[in-house]
């Protein structure tokens, strides 16, 4: 007859298979799992007194009397009542509840803050296979779950020709309205360009609430103010600026509509490029093993799609500019337009604050950047528009939104490069705590 194991801490690994071993290993003593926790990370063992010495129970005269049956039901009631997993799901009963795959576990359980460090306490190499068990062990209505997997499972190939048709339509009525306004003068030309511009907001709000862009959350108020201002000075603040520096303006100058033109076509590759970041980045959710290895494959996608929105968005500019007769702004448009879909990119993923700030900054730059070159006017005050006339006589009225709209879509390229790339991101709304 064999000798039976020493008991305790990772004492089954010598003789069982991995899922015997594995479910064992979950059922240890509290004070197995301190010692083997202990042990793992490198710090000192708890110090754990000797039980006291016992006698031997009466049962074990006779092993089949009731005694002994109560004692090792009771012992197993014991083992179980200690299982870390159960209390960890008790913890995030909704979460269980309501995923529809293991991977929204993991990602609700990395947005709370759990950690493949954190994971390694209860005895998994990482966060999903941590959420794997909790999703088989997870209690569910056989009546609700298909009907939830169906409805996730039928919306991207059913809703996909819609957005991508609105996607269109920004650029579309804005070349149309440009086309009204060079055959139309007068009082009708101003209801022309009114309609236009009413037609393409709802265009572009239509485009939005639907489809990869569409915001996931309650974005922050000043947002839409802040995007707006960004816009009305890409068609009219470098002719202000320009004026300004000159000693005017003594007359109306000329709008730049082909930046705006451009921005509204890129409406479309901009919605195109998140639909293929998230695709495929809810591919490699599925694919990876860890956090940090689905953070690691998914930067440089991140980065992939904003280098290929880009280069859409500067070939638009140069066509706008080259139909329309105009300077390309390359600078202040190709700017603005990157910060743009980051911005839309983080709402659409959930995150609205940073994008309201980077807003703001960049509109407060171009107000103060215009209002320096007014100030210098004032008795000693000409040191004010130095810092702005050099800049624009030096390499032009495109170097203010540049600058400002730069730094700010820089910002937030490293935001996004920080939170995009988390597996919380990429859970769907409807089963994310």
């Amino acid at each position: 007859m064999e000798p039976e194991p020493e008991a305790g801490p990772g004492f089954l690994a010598r003789g069982l298979d991995p899922a015997a071993a594995e479910e064992a290993l979950l059922n240890e003593p509290v004070a197995w799992r301190a010692t083997a926790a202990a042990a793992s990370t490198g710090s000192p063992l708890p110090y754990t007194p000797p039980p006291p010495p016992a006698s031997p129970p009466s049962s074990l005269a006779n092993p089949g009397s009731p005694a002994k049956a109560d004692e090792a039901t009771g012992g197993s009631r014991r083992r179980t009542g200690v299982d870390p997993v159960k209390a960890l799901m008790h913890r995030h009963r909704e979460l269980c509840e309501r995923a529809v795959d293991a991977l929204e576990i993991a990602a609700g359980l990395e947005a709370h803050g759990v950690t493949d460090r954190t994971a390694a306490r209860f005895r998994h190499r990482d966060v999903f296979s941590l959420a794997e068990e909790m999703y088989a062990r997870v209690p569910r209505d056989s009546d609700i779950a298909p009907e939830t997997q169906h409805a996730v499972s039928d919306t991207p190939r059913g809703r996909r020709p819609v957005w991508a048709v609105l996607a269109l339509l920004p650029g579309t009525l804005g070349a149309l309205t440009l086309v009204g306004l060079n055959f139309t003068g007068g009082r009708l030309r101003l209801a022309v360009g009114a309609a236009g511009v009413l037609a393409v907001s709802a265009a572009l709000r239509a485009a939005l609430r639907r489809g990869p862009l569409r915001a996931t959350a309650h974005t922050v108020p000043a947002t839409r103010a802040w995007t707006c201002w960004l816009l009305a000075y890409a068609l009219l603040g470098d002719g202000l600026l320009s004026a300004a520096v000159a000693g005017g303006p003594d007359e109306a100058w000329a709008p730049a509509t082909a930046p705006l033109l451009a921005l509204a076509f890129a409406v479309a590759p901009g919605a195109w490029c998140a639909q293929l970041f998230g695709a495929v980045a809810r591919r490699r959710l599925a694919s990876s093993r860890g956090l940090e290895e689905f953070a690691a494959s998914v930067r440089p996608l991140l980065l992939a799609v904003f280098a290929l929105f880009l280069c859409a968005l500067w070939t638009l500019i140069g066509v706008a500019a080259a139909v329309l007769g105009q300077d390309a702004a390359y600078a202040g448009a190709g700017t603005l337009g990157a910060l743009l879909l980051l911005a839309r990119l983080l709402t659409a993923h959930g995150r609205t604050h940073a994008p309201a700030v980077a807003l703001g900054a960049a509109a407060a730059a171009e107000a103060l950047a215009v209002c320096t070159v007014f100030a210098g006017r004032l008795p000693g005050c000409g040191f004010l528009a130095v810092p702005v006339e050099t800049a624009v006589d030096t390499w032009g009225p495109g170097t203010v939104p540049g600058l400002a709209c730069g730094a700010a879509a820089l910002t937030l390229l490293v935001h996004a490069a920080r939170t995009l790339t988390r597996a919380s991101a990429h859970a769907p709304t409807d089963t994310t705590p």
